[in-house]
């Protein structure tokens, strides 16, 4: 019987089950957000988020809705729990990443509550086994209150341009710097490296620029080694929404495709570097 199939043991009542045909699909999106080994995991009837923060400067989610999953309940209105990620993407992968054609590893995850551990059940060819990994007590979360109302400047692009201005770019410089306007450059992205700065422009009309909304000049510097995490991503996306609020905060939000064509979301929010002046500009 498929693990997505089997009831719960008589009598017992999880806060969380859930369960999915391939573990895959899950493993790879933590695997975007896998930057620190610890993670909190927030669960509603509206699916699981997954966030990763690191030094108060940059805080990563993934966004898996519960209709991704072929089974996911919720006692109550939320669970919340801290895990060691690095041990979950082990125990997903424990069959090994790259399974046979025709092969997957189904996933069944159950959490009894508060002190318990997270259990996995993982079938492939008919092996079962079962990881338990111990939660902990989860971390209060930044809030960069990213609400649609406080954004400035909002511009979506499909992946490939951005994954291109990250192979371009002179990445031994310490800031990445943005510039969004509504008149030329209009979008602009500097790096100021050992071998000099540079400059990747995208005018509106470009054929990579899917919508631009900006209502004012913004040029903000973000620390590279903050952005590099993102990058993992980047790399699964088909597109990336960039938005900055009045304080120059960063949102990179990357629409991930699975294999089965589901959408799912992984979204970076980032603090400025540091304030510049238009002199620098």
């Amino acid at each position: 019987m498929p693990l997505s199939t089997q009831p719960p043991a008589s009598g017992e009542q999880y806060a969380l089950a859930a369960s999915l045909d391939n573990a895959r699909h899950l493993s790879s999106l933590l695997r975007a957000v896998h930057f620190q080994d610890h993670a909190t995991c927030f669960a509603t009837a509206h699916g699981l988020r997954v966030t990763v923060e690191d030094a108060k400067c940059i805080q990563a989610n993934a966004f898996i809705q519960a209709e991704i999953f072929q089974e996911f309940a919720v006692q109550g209105e939320s669970v919340t729990f801290r895990i060691n990620l690095s041990v979950l993407l082990d125990c997903l992968t424990i069959f090994g990443t790259s399974s046979m054609p025709g092969t997957s590893t189904a996933l069944r995850m159950c959490y009894h509550g508060y002190g318990h551990p997270l259990v996995l059940f993982l079938e492939e060819g008919g092996v079962v086994t079962v990881c338990k990994i111990n939660t902990q007590e989860p971390d209060e979360l930044l809030d960069f209150d990213f609400c649609s109302t406080k954004v400035v400047n909002k511009i979506i692009l499909q992946s490939e341009g951005l994954r291109e201005a990250f192979a371009e770019l002179d990445m031994t410089s310490e800031v990445l710097q943005v510039t969004m306007s509504p008149e030329k450059p209009y979008f602009r992205l500097s790096t100021f490296g050992n071998a000099g700065s540079a400059h990747l422009d995208y005018p509106r009309d470009s054929d990579l620029m899917e919508a631009f909304h900006c209502n004012q000049t913004q040029t903000n510097r973000y620390k590279i080694s903050l952005l590099k995490p993102s990058t993992k991503a980047l790399a699964l996306s088909c597109k990336v929404s960039i938005r900055t609020d009045a304080q120059g905060f960063l949102s990179l939000q990357y629409m991930i495709r699975n294999e089965d064509g589901q959408i799912c979301f992984v979204e970076y929010y980032c603090c400025p570097d540091e304030d510049i002046s238009e002199a620098e500009v």
